[in-house]
């Protein structure tokens, strides 16, 4: 295995904190889901979008020919395109933003071997002109939202498209946008070009050396999420069982400061992933035959499906049971219509039927982008102007 595949820059986020990680990965295979695979192809159609745009000219004719082969792909999904359209949308807008034609260039290859050994990705989209360096990554998952603040991988792409171009511009600023339409995320993080350099000099090139050697460092945190040996990692079962024994301590919330209630709040968090990774690696050893004291694999609840539908319903109608009995016409959800039609269609064809409740208050990290909310009074309810023509004389 390279040392590319064993520090990338999507991983960066987990080999910088926790060095040890890489080498420990290597005993396990690297899955490809069916979230990844829908992935790759909107980033493919994402591509072609911006390719005829701003890249490569190309006529009506051939850019409808490729997109058709694209939309035949057993992932392809209608709303696509309306997600697609905004990742082009939103980078018409940094490119027109320029001073002058910027110069773009999309699934480009970049190298930041000299601060990672081996290093080297793909950036989805590279905009550069006068002194400034912009990198955009499209991110089509909408299970964990990513920040483009402080994010290891954009500043890791960021110093390889700098080394591509430094010797054509004078980049003096980096920018690096993260859009992610499903969730509604856009967010652009901005830094001198220098204070990159001086963190990949300072941070990164240390931590690499570290992690692409023999002797790594364990520190469990968020970023074990997808890291692929976490389930039997041993150095996190122990953090995990040293915070549950910490949180045993205070079983009552009503005897915390408010500070120690975030704290344990956050903790509880980890511990319930932690948790569901123990069950499932769990099963996998009962089903494999393995002994887990305690545990066992057992057949769960299952359910019924006819083998032959339109023969059992003719069944029933010959034994007389109406037609109409048997079937229901159930309309569709509204995100299942907006899912069918396209979520820029949707909302510009329905949007005035469409009614959006306030949802149930919910508890979440500070980091969340939504307002707060409080069922305190403001100092404006309560003392609110009195109307002096309401008061009676």
């Amino acid at each position: 295995m390279t040392a590319h595949a064993l520090l990338s820059a999507s991983g960066a986020a987990r080999w910088m904190h926790c060095t040890g990680s890489p080498k420990l990965e290597r005993d396990f295979p690297d899955t490809t889901s069916a979230y990844a695979k829908e992935g790759t192809l909107a980033h493919a159609i994402c591509e072609l979008k911006l390719r005829k745009f701003a890249v490569e000219p190309m006529g009506k004719a051939t850019y409808t020919r490729r997109l058709s082969k694209l939309k035949k792909e057993p992932e392809y999904q209608k709303e696509m395109d309306g997600y697609t359209d905004d990742y082009l949308d939103r980078v018409k807008a940094i490119i027109l933003a320029y001073p002058h034609k910027p110069h773009v260039a999309c699934e480009q290859r970049v190298d930041f071997s000299a601060w990672v050994p081996g290093g080297f990705g793909t950036a989805d989209c590279i905009v550069v002109g006068d002194d400034t360096l912009h990198i955009v990554d499209f991110k089509y998952g909408k299970g964990v939202e990513v920040e483009a603040h402080d994010n290891p991988q954009m500043r890791l792409y960021a110093l390889g498209a700098a080394e591509l171009y430094k010797m054509l511009w004078r980049i003096r600023t980096v920018r690096m946008t993260i859009i992610q339409p499903r969730l509604s995320n856009y967010s652009t993080d901005e830094m001198p070009y220098q204070d990159l350099l001086d963190w990949a000099d300072k941070v990164v090139k240390p931590a690499a050396q570290e992690a692409s050697g023999e002797q790594g460092r364990f520190e469990p945190g968020d970023w074990c999420r997808f890291c692929r040996a976490k389930q039997q990692c041993k150095a996190r079962a122990e953090y995990f069982a040293a915070m549950a024994k910490d949180a045993e301590a205070h079983p009552d919330p009503r005897l915390m400061t408010p500070e120690d209630l975030g704290r344990y709040l956050k903790a509880a968090k980890l511990l319930k992933a932690w948790a569901e990774d123990m069950q499932e690696y769990g099963l996998t050893l009962c089903l494999d035959g393995q002994d887990v004291p305690g545990w066992k694999a057992v057949e769960g609840r299952g359910s019924r499906t006819f083998t032959d539908q339109e023969a059992a319903f003719k069944v029933l109608m010959d034994h007389g049971t109406d037609e109409a009995m048997l079937y229901n016409r159930v309309p569709l959800t509204l995100a299942q219509a907006e899912k069918v039609v396209g979520k820029k269609e949707f909302a510009a064809l329905v949007g005035s039927y469409i009614d959006k409740k306030p949802g149930k208050p919910t508890l979440v990290p500070e980091a969340d982008k939504r307002p707060a909310i409080t069922n305190k009074p403001s100092a404006e309810q309560v003392f609110r102007p009195i109307d002096d023509e309401a008061i009676p004389f």
